[in-house]
This record gives C-alpha cells, sequence and structure tokens, in this order.
C-alpha cells in the first residue's frame, strides 16, 4: 500500500520540551564529504517531565559521535531514525550535546541544507533544510545564539561566511585556513546560513542614522562583480529607507550578500548573510532589462526588510508564515512605490494577485493566508500567504489610518523583538495601540477565498441623494462551507460630470471614515445627502481590498471612469473591464467584436496616452490588454485557450490600427537621453515605447516589422533589444526566428541572458513552440539541475503559452509531465512547482 503523508494541524501545535540556546558549529569544509561538528546548549522547558526524551531533527547524515557533557552515550541511550536522533534518558537539568556527523554536499541536488555548486559550498535551510546540516530542534520557535567556525583549503575556498559578525580569521597549516563568526542575536535554524569557495566582491559602507559605519560586501561568481553596483546601490537606498519610514536600524557590524547561480529560491533572508539567486544580483545595460533592474532592487530591498520582520521577529511555526512575508511584501511594495511611482506599482501589485492568488482562491487548493493544516511545508509558499498576506496588512493600515498604523508597528517591534510569534499576537498589538476591536479584521487570516462585492446605487434627484446598497459573498471552498461577515475596507469617491470628487454632506446606514467605506455586514445600504448631480461611484479606489467587485455599472459609466477617474488604479481597472466584457462576450457568443466597442475602447486609451497627468508606464499599461489566463478564470467554464489567444491577439490588431498614428508619433519623439539608466522617467518612456512596438508589431506588416527589427539591430541596451524582440515574437513569429538564433548566438555564454532567449522560446504562440523546447530540453548542454534553466524554459511555456500548452493534442501536457518525471528525483521543489501550472488549465 502507499504510505500516507502526515497531516500537520495548527491546533496540535507544541512548544519543545527541550530548548537550544546556544550553538557551537565546527565545519570542515572538504571535497566529496564534510564534517560537521556540533554542540548544542540544552535545557528543558519549565514542566517538562525528569528525563523526558529528547528529539533533534536530521534527515541524510552519517552520524560519527555522540556525546553528552563530554562523555560518550551508550548505544542503548539514543536511538536514529530516518527522522532524527532520539536521546531517550536526558539529564533533567541543562546539559551540552555534542555530535558529529559526515555529510556530502555534492550528491545534495535539491538544493537544501549544505550543497555545493560551481566549487561553492551554500547552504539552503527555509523552511528544513538544517537537519540536513547536524542534528537540531529544526523549527522556528527555538531561537538560539550561534558561533561558527569554518575550515577549508584556502585555494579552494578563500572566503568563508556565515551569520553575524567576523570575530576570527587564521592560516592553518596543510595550506589551509578557518573563520570564525559569532551572531549575537538569537535566530532559528532556518535563518541560518554558511558559505565557503573562490568569490569575487565589492565593499562598500553605510553609515546609520545613529552614526554606526557597517560594512557592505556583495560577493559573486569571478568575472562577474562588475554586475553587482546596482544591487549594491538598492541594498543602501532599502536601510535609508527602513530607517525613515520604520525607524528600523540595522544591528550589526556586518551585512553580506552572496550570489550563486544554483538556487532554487529567488533569495533567502538568513542574518546579515543573505543569499541569492545570481539572477536577482547581476546586472549591466548590456545584459538586463529595466524589469531585471526593477526585480534587483525590489527583491534586495525585501530581504534586508526581513531582518525585522522575520529575523528579530520570527514566526513560531510554520502556519504563521504569512506574518513574516506578507508583512514584508507589503513593506517592500512601499518601498518600490516611493522609489518608482506609486500608482503603477499599485495596480501592478493588484493585477498580479488577481491574476494568480484569485486562481488559487478558485481552485481545490484554495486555503487560507494562515492555514490550519498542511502535509508538506513547502506548500505553503503561495501567493496567498505572500501576496494575500501583504493585502491584509495594507488593508489594516487603510483602517487605522497612517499614524495609528504607524503607532502599531512600533509597539509591535519592542513588544516582540526577538520572538517567535502569531498571528493572534500581530492583531493584539494594533488593538492595544488603536483601542479598536479587530476581531472580525483577523478573519482575513483564518478565510479562505476572494469575497465578491456587489454594488448597485440609485441617484434620487428629488432629495438630492444617492443610496448605494453593498453585499458582501464569501462562497464556499476546500474544508470551509460556510463563511462570516468580513471587514472590507472599500476606498471610494463619487465623481461628478467633469470627474471631480463631490463633496459628502452626511451619510448615513453604515461606516464611512473619511474616503474609506467599512463593509462588515452581509448587506448594507448607505444614503449620501447633499449630492445635487448624478454622481458617476469611482468603488474600490488605490485596490482597497483583495475582492472581485462586480458593480453592475453601465458601459457608458465604465468609459466615463476609463477616461476621467483621478485614481489610477480606477481608471485603469475601467478599461479593463471594457476590454474583458468585449472578448468574455464575443468568446460566449462566438462572434466578431462590435466596431463600435473597438471604437469606443480605444477612444478611452487615446485619451489617457493623451493626458499630461500620467506617466508612461501607466500609459503603457493602459495598453495592455488583460492576460489570457485572467480572460479564462472570467468565462469559468467552457475555456479553449486557443480561442482565447486568437481572439485577444485580434482585439490587439483592431486597437493598433485605430492608434496607429498615436503609437507611431510616440515612438518617433525624440527620447529623454541616449544610453540605459534607471532614471525613472527613462525607464517609464522606455516601457511606452516598447508597448507601443508590441502594439504596432501585432498587425504583421512588413513595415511595423522593419522598425521592430532596426530597434533589434540599432538599440544600445537590452530593454529595447528585448521589446523589439518580445514584439516580434509574440506578433511575427514566423519572421521572429532568424533574429531569435541572433541573440543566441550573442548571449550564449552569458546564462542569465540565455534564460531570456529560453523565455521567448517558450512562448512562441505557434506549434512550432514545441518542437524547438523538446529539441533544447533534449541537448546535451541543457543542464537538469539549474532551477534557473528549467523555469525559463518550461516553467515559461507552462505558465505563459496557455494555448501551446493545452493543445488539443495533448502534447504540451505530455512534454511537462515528462520534465516534471525527469526533475522530481534531481529537485523535488522545482518539479512541484512546474505542477502549479496545471490549475488553471488542467
Amino acid at each position: 500500500m502507499p504510505k500516507t503523508e502526515k497531516i500537520h494541524y495548527l491546533k496540535e501545535y507544541q512548544p519543545p520540551a527541550y530548548r537550544v540556546s546556544h550553538v557551537d558549529m565546527d565545519a570542515d569544509l572538504r571535497p566529496g564529504a564534510c564534517t560537521i561538528s556540533t554542540s548544542l546548549y540544552m535545557e528543558p522547558a519549565p514542566g517538562t517531565r525528569q528525563k523526558e526524551p529528547v528529539f533533534l531533527d536530521g534527515t541524510d547524515l552519517q552520524p560519527e559521535e555522540i556525546l553528552l557533557d563530554g562523555k560518550k552515550v551508550p548505544r542503548n541511550e539514543y536511538r536514529l531514525s530516518r527522522q532524527g536522533l532520539t536521546l531517550e534518558n536526558p539529564p533533567g537539568r541543562p546539559f551540552v550535546l555534542k555530535t558529529k556527523v559526515t555529510i556530502e554536499p555534492e550528491k545534495n541536488s535539491d538544493l537544501m541544507g549544505l550543497y555545493r555548486t560551481g566549487g561553492v559550498w551554500c547552504t539552503q535551510c527555509e523552511p528544513e533544510g538544517f537537519r540536513r546540516i547536524t542534528f537540531m530542534l529544526d523549527r522556528p520557535d527555538n531561537m538560539a545564539t550561534y558561533r561558527v567556525r569554518l575550515e577549508a583549503d584556502r585555494e579552494m575556498a578563500p572566503v568563508l561566511l556565515s551569520n553575524g559578525n567576523l570575530v576570527e580569521k587564521a592560516d592553518l597549516e596543510k595550506n589551509r585556513h578557518h573563520a570564525i563568526w559569532e551572531d549575537p542575536h538569537p535566530k532559528p535554524t532556518y535563518l541560518f546560513a554558511m558559505v565557503g569557495g573562490k568569490l569575487e566582491m565589492i565593499r562598500d559602507e553605510f553609515i546609520t542614522k545613529s552614526g554606526k559605519n557597517v560594512e557592505l560586501a556583495i560577493y559573486c561568481e569571478p568575472g562577474k562583480k562588475k554586475k553587482c553596483a546596482y544591487a549594491m546601490g538598492a541594498l543602501k537606498r532599502a536601510m535609508k529607507w527602513d530607517e525613515k519610514r520604520f525607524g528600523r536600524e540595522y544591528d550589526l557590524e556586518t551585512f553580506n550578500v552572496v550570489a550563486v547561480s544554483d538556487f532554487n529560491f529567488g533569495a533567502m533572508e538568513n542574518k546579515s548573510l543573505n543569499i541569492f539567486n545570481d539572477k536577482y544580483i547581476l546586472a549591466d545595460p548590456d545584459s538586463a532589462t529595466d524589469m531585471d533592474y526593477y526585480n534587483i532592487e525590489r527583491i534586495v530591498a525585501h530581504e534586508y526588510f526581513h531582518n525585522w520582520t522575520g529575523n528579530r521577529i520570527t514566526c513560531r511555526d510554520w502556519f504563521q508564515l504569512c506574518l513574516k512575508e506578507g508583512l514584508t511584501v507589503y513593506r517592500d511594495q512601499e518601498f518600490t512605490s516611493d522609489m518608482r511611482s506609486r500608482a503603477t506599482k499599485r495596480i501592478s501589485d493588484a493585477r498580479n494577485l488577481m491574476a494568480f492568488q484569485f486562481a488559487e482562491d478558485k481552485g481545490p487548493l484554495a486555503h487560507p493566508p494562515r492555514p490550519d493544516r498542511y502535509v508538506q511545508i513547502n506548500n505553503l509558499y503561495t501567493s496567498t500567504v505572500y501576496e494575500k498576506g501583504a493585502e491584509i496588512v495594507r488593508m489594516l493600515a487603510t483602517l487605522l489610518g497612517e499614524e495609528q498604523f504607524a503607532r502599531g508597528m512600533e509597539l509591535y517591534f519592542r513588544r516582540h523583538d526577538g520572538q517567535a510569534t502569531t498571528i493572534e499576537s500581530w492583531i493584539k498589538v494594533f488593538q492595544d495601540s488603536s483601542g479598536r476591536d479587530l476581531s472580525q479584521f483577523a478573519r482575513w487570516y483564518v478565510q479562505a477565498g476572494t469575497p465578491e462585492v456587489f454594488a448597485s446605487g440609485f441617484w434620487d434627484e428629488n432629495s438630492n441623494t444617492y443610496m448605494l446598497h453593498l453585499k458582501q459573498v464569501n462562497k464556499p471552498t476546500p474544508g470551509q462551507d460556510s463563511k462570516l461577515p468580513l471587514c472590507i475596507p472599500l476606498k471610494f469617491a463619487l465623481l461628478n460630470a467633469r470627474g471631480k470628487e463631490m463633496t459628502i454632506e452626511k451619510v448615513s446606514g453604515g461606516t464611512v471614515e473619511g474616503d474609506v467605506i467599512i463593509l462588515d455586514k452581509s448587506e448594507i445600504e448607505l444614503v449620501f445627502s447633499g449630492i445635487g448631480q448624478r454622481p458617476v461611484l469611482s468603488l474600490l479606489r488605490q485596490f482597497s481590498a483583495p475582492i472581485a467587485l462586480a458593480n453592475g455599472q453601465t458601459r457608458e459609466e465604465k468609459i466615463f471612469l476609463a477616461t476621467h477617474d483621478g485614481d489610477p488604479f480606477n481608471r485603469w481597472q475601467a478599461g479593463q473591464d471594457m476590454a474583458m466584457e468585449m472578448m468574455t462576450r464575443a468568446i460566449r457568443n462566438n462572434r466578431d467584436y462590435c466596431q463600435n466597442d473597438v471604437d469606443e475602447l480605444a477612444a478611452a486609451i487615446r485619451n489617457t496616452l493623451k493626458s499630461r497627468h500620467h506617466d508612461d508606464e501607466f500609459k503603457a499599461l493602459t495598453l495592455l490588454l488583460p492576460s489570457e489566463k485572467a480572460i479564462a478564470m472570467a468565462l469559468r467554464e467552457d475555456i479553449n485557450p486557443g480561442q482565447i489567444h486568437e481572439l485577444r491577439q485580434k482585439l490587439q490588431i483592431l486597437i493598433s490600427r485605430k492608434l496607429q498614428d498615436m503609437l507611431l508619433e510616440i515612438l518617433e519623439r525624440p527620447r529623454i537621453t541616449t544610453g540605459h539608466s534607471q532614471n525613472i522617467k527613462q525607464v517609464q518612456e522606455r516601457s511606452l515605447r516598447n508597448r507601443c512596438l508590441m502594439l504596432l508589431v501585432a498587425q504583421n506588416e512588413k513595415s511595423m516589422i522593419r522598425m521592430a527589427r532596426k530597434q533589434y539591430e540599432n538599440c544600445d541596451n537590452m530593454s529595447d533589444r528585448m521589446g523589439a524582440l518580445g514584439a516580434m515574437v509574440m506578433g511575427s513569429h514566423e519572421n521572429s526566428l532568424p533574429l531569435l538564433e541572433d541573440f543566441r548566438q550573442k548571449y550564449k555564454d552569458d546564462p542569465l541572458v540565455h534564460d531570456k532567449y529560453l523565455a521567448l522560446v517558450a512562448q512562441i504562440p505557434d506549434r512550432i513552440c514545441l518542437d524547438k523546447i523538446t529539441e533544447i530540453y533534449e541537448s546535451r548542454d541543457f543542464p537538469l539541475t539549474n532551477p534557473n534553466r528549467v523555469r525559463a524554459l518550461i516553467g515559461g511555456f507552462a505558465a505563459g503559452n496557455p494555448a501551446q500548452f493545452t493543445r488539443r493534442d495533448g502534447a504540451g501536457f505530455e512534454l511537462v509531465a515528462r520534465v516534471i518525471g525527469d526533475i522530481d528525483p534531481i529537485n523535488p521543489q522545482v518539479a512541484a512547482s512546474l505542477l502549479e501550472a496545471f490549475g488553471p488549465f488542467g
């Protein structure tokens, strides 16, 4: 019979009977086998029964020695299993347990624990990698201080790093050396890190607001350090911003970042030693696009912000994962909004949430941000935990207001510094600081699903009142058949005929605080007095809650909002609603687009393109139609991805022809400046120009193809080169193949740029796509062990090319299933991530 995996339940949480207060580790790094000697300073928790057994996690370890207070533990007093080590008769007092184990990092292909890649020893311990290094209480609620000694060959590993501050380094006999690192801040095992290898680095420093000098360093593989400069600048910007916005000062003498080419995640926030997938560190104008720079800045900031929201204050157990991740995502979103464009950042985040997290909520694996059970911890790293978790923090900030939210955050840092805590403690902080009952709001953490809010309004000319009826529906999800009403903050405005916000004299029937309606019942009816003309409702401004809004507005009202709404999100959303309505109607009725509808949508877009009140990046977003995945979610049933692709492409062509004069005019304007910089105006300009080019090339006309080819050949930066090549692949794929091959040849020796080539091949909207992917995958030099290559080619195909992935002959499904089978024995995490693509169309 197949083995049934254990289900872990939140209600079964128990603190450990013994805790580890300090760890002394000696890591002897050698090719083949490494020896890890560890002393755990342990003590029984209050109430622990005399000589209650101690269990320590340990996987794939070869024990060489087990000592208790310096004496060998008799064989009949401990038990080894596949899960770890059990001491049958520990003393009922503090004691030191020393173990020596042997591990083989070169054989660790799933990149968890200590592994070796490209000659570099590297660790990844979140969530349960530490148990593959040594025996330990490998759980977040055990926080210990660490002293780590690393020893290695001087030539093989001149760089030896771990958490905390460097306290000693010295040369040894036989061409070996050691380094000792000490971390004074207690941390859980998942934040442990060590690195040993031949690495280059760049150095800098940061002076904190209290005048402390912090040494900064970014390490990378030899020959790549020139590409680390932007990441260093991003780190310093993040440190300064966190001091100003949240009052958080860095707390150690050094902060190190290591970039490696084989890494399962984007990055990891280990205390003072962040380890990154080099995709999110390395950049220069010849190899990185504006999106690459954006992601580097965002992810560097995210991992740094974890120093306080995740490291200094961590989660008690993995059920509380959204406590550290949701809050830190919110913080990195706010940072990016301040560094770049707040309006377009908000739209981008909302767009991603609606595409990915809303899809999770509709599927069989829907779960709340704070789940009450799991089988595999890795399954908790979802958009619901991260992005919806961030939206809950944002709603809390909206409900409380800026000043009360800031007071609550300060109390959170003060009350829980150095602790492993829970969602309940997080909510209590804000209740205590604001005096507000947040028990209903806390339901957001424990109820799954996307709430639907239905809105309908009526203006009474005789009484000068506007009545707004709001209803929330929380549909059943797996394991949650019935739901209670949530507390939903809805930012709003009533707009007059000129698009200006109307003054509201009085409101009754519900709670309205400033520009926020608080929907805290199943239904409410608000009556606004003193409304002297028919208003147009602008609801869910700034995407103030992660809900699906059905407001029953007429097409005329949507056109009005898409043309006049001063809230960028709602202005953009109104245009998206118009386009979505057109595409879903055409698909359901199996008929062509109405010319009048196309004209109205194009006119609304033209109005925004002409506006001086919106930046170029916002204008680029208005040119972007709803994704094929979003259309499929709106249809809900009878989904035909091939038909969706064709009809979406047809609408792009129609809009392109209607706006051709303006699109060409934008492309012909003199640029702000030549060359490539991350000046925000220049980035936004490139974004708009490349979106215009994408639309024009969709027409597949010779003049437009020549324009794209000219940009590809003559541009001086990767953003414009990829913009031209992407436009050719998506709009004129039969003409793009020679350019794709040229691109491959140009950048075949740069792995990160080669990933861009793989991702473009994966998105060719033609049957040839599958043949080319298969050819690449089956070639000798395709590295199954590198997560970046696999995600670019196979992940890019499965998630980004639904029409070909879901081909009627089943070949797309078969290829991805085959790859998953090939990769699962090598790296189960990468295999599991590929499986997610089967959800929306499976």
